[in-house]
């Protein structure tokens, strides 16, 4: 009986399970970060070796016994070299042969046991993908905080904060969002003039922003939701849901049919944006089935299945989510 071990690496957590050939998930593990992009290759490695020995541990198996591995995780990641991890994994007697697919992929196939479809996620940041016989075919977006990531978490917390800080400023619409991010930030309201002429407030939100790294801006997301009723937070939401279906249509081809997988917190876990979304398309004629999936652990575990020669087939994606979720 082959044993895979797949897992699913992301920014702030790793999740790895441990599967038989017929989809049986037999043990799971969950540790930190594990991408050596975000979390660098030193502490990625170890999250993922973690993860690998707690699946190993709950399923009552060796790292021996483990017959291949298939590490999901982002794009940029997925060409590179994988001897960042390989050599740890071998050494606690895992095989040094690693197989890395892309992230999107993995949260594409936890949707969907069929190889032609699409995924949009949102979360941090965005992207999509259209999936052709089980390859990806067509990605957009996913450029990170600086030149895309757009209707993401950061897309919308860095509205929020200048829309926020343009109010404080006077140079923009009193909104309810400056309240918001003043208290967010645990700082206390104060009209008082500094030495700049600025209110003492502002000053401490400037320094407290300036402290984060840009893509902790999405921390600020939730404040738009928290605000629908305010007009400038309900017109960034609207330009994030504008955002994402254009998105879905740089990647849309009218030659594929296939579900729609969505993934990503502002898609899975906010009706507003995910409605607008669904409802945007539905208007451009297309109707797909929609899914949602919490991460991409099903997906990488469906594609390390595929690498090892296995025919995924619906009752077998059928088992893995449900053995999955008795681990969990």
């Amino acid at each position: 009986m082959i044993n895979v071990l797949a897992t699913d690496a992301g920014g702030t957590s790793t999740r790895a399970v441990i599967l038989d050939q017929t989809g049986q998930c037999l043990g799971y593990g969950f540790a930190g970060g594990g991408n050596p992009v975000s979390s660098g290759p030193e502490r990625a490695a170890a999250s993922i070796l973690a993860a690998a020995e707690a699946a190993t541990d709950s399923a009552g198996r060796q790292p021996a016994d483990v017959e291949q591995i298939l590490i999901a995780m982002a794009g940029m990641s997925v060409s590179g070299a994988t001897d960042w991890v390989t050599g740890l994994l071998a050494a606690r007697g895992f095989p040094v042969t690693v197989t890395v697919a892309s992230d999107l992929l993995a949260i594409f196939s936890s949707g969907t046991w069929q190889q032609n479809g699409y995924a949009v996620v949102a979360g941090t940041g965005s992207a999509g993908i259209r999936v052709r016989k089980g390859r990806v075919e067509r990605t957009a977006d996913g450029l990170g905080w600086l030149l895309g990531d757009v209707g993401s978490g950061y897309w919308i917390g860095h509205r929020v904060v200048n829309a926020a800080i343009a109010s404080l400023d006077g140079r923009g619409e009193n909104t309810a969002l400056a309240p918001l991010l003043v208290a967010a930030l645990g700082i206390e309201h104060s009209e008082v003039p500094g030495p700049d002429g600025r209110p003492a407030s502002l000053r401490d939100v400037i320094e407290a922003l300036y402290s984060l790294r840009p893509v902790e801006l999405s921390r600020f997301a939730p404040l738009a939701f928290e605000a629908t009723t305010d007009a400038v937070a309900r017109a960034i939401l609207d330009d994030a849901v504008l955002e994402l279906a254009r998105l879905f249509s740089a990647i849309r081809s009218p030659d594929l049919a296939g579900p729609l997988v969505l993934g990503g917190s502002i898609l899975t876990a906010q009706p507003l944006i995910r409605d607008g979304v669904t409802h945007a398309l539905s208007a451009q004629g297309f109707t797909p089935e929609v899914r949602r999936v919490p991460d991409g652990v099903v997906g990488a575990a469906v594609l390390a299945l595929r690498e090892a020669g296995v025919s995924v087939t619906a009752e077998v994606f059928e088992r893995i989510g449900t053995t999955l979720a008795r681990l969990r």
